[in-house]
């Protein structure tokens, strides 16, 4: 049980990978807009809202502003923190971008609202998320490094992918200056028993928070 001055804190994905994982990211403004209230009052700690393929969806098929969306749901969300993923170089796209692009995009994704960038690259590499963190930090917001969990056994172990993989890359990522590190366990691959050795090793390593996001894919998740 988490103290109470210490309390588990809870992030929610409705908005961004909710309906991304679930149905190809076709949630439109006005099926989010009639429960935007009540979600601001629940409690969360953040909610997550854009990036990952949000952007590209509403833009090419919604016909929608994917700006506008933060900018609307800061008038209707005051209270909770707004959080994005950010793919590193890469960010809302699908090949690395220019160090210029990476200043622009989060100089205005801070200004229209997002709060939290939780950062990934997909293969924990430190120099594709080098200028995103450099630009957060500038804009004076919350960075969350990602450890981007896969598996080359059927748990955690192996030639690559151990629990001291992990954490040297946690202990990076906060030299870096991240300000917590998420678990991003996207395929669903993240066994309870490897769980709990991991976030152990990581609370007992890194000073920063620690969280965890998963998958349902495999069935593990609950």
């Amino acid at each position: 049980m988490a103290k109470k001055n210490n309390p588990l804190k809870i992030m929610d994905t409705t908005f961004r990978d909710a309906h991304q994982s679930s149905f190809a990211t076709r949630m439109r403004m006005e099926d989010m807009d009639p429960i935007a209230a009540e979600m601001d009052n629940m409690g969360f700690h953040a909610l997550e809202i854009w990036g990952g393929a949000t952007f590209d969806v509403m833009t090419r098929f919604l016909n929608e502003d994917p700006w506008e969306k933060v900018r609307r749901f800061k008038k209707l969300m005051p209270k909770t923190p707004f959080q994005m993923l950010l793919r590193g170089q890469n960010l809302v796209g699908y090949r690395n971008y220019a160090d210029d692009v990476v200043e622009a995009f989060v100089k205005h994704a801070a200004e229209v609202g997002i709060d939290i960038f939780r950062v990934f690259d997909a293969l924990n590499d430190e120099r594709n998320v080098e200028a995103s963190f450099r630009e957060i930090k500038k804009a004076g917001k919350h960075i969350q490094a990602c450890l981007s969990y896969t598996l080359t056994e059927p748990r955690l172990g192996g030639p690559v992918f151990t629990i001291e993989y992990y954490v040297n890359k946690a202990k990076i990522f906060e030299d870096m200056g991240a300000d917590s590190i998420c678990i991003k366990d996207m395929a669903g691959l993240l066994s309870p028993y490897d769980a709990y050795d991991l976030v152990k090793a990581l609370k007992q390593a890194v000073k920063i928070p620690v969280e965890l996001h998963t998958h349902y894919t495999s069935g593990m998740a609950l």
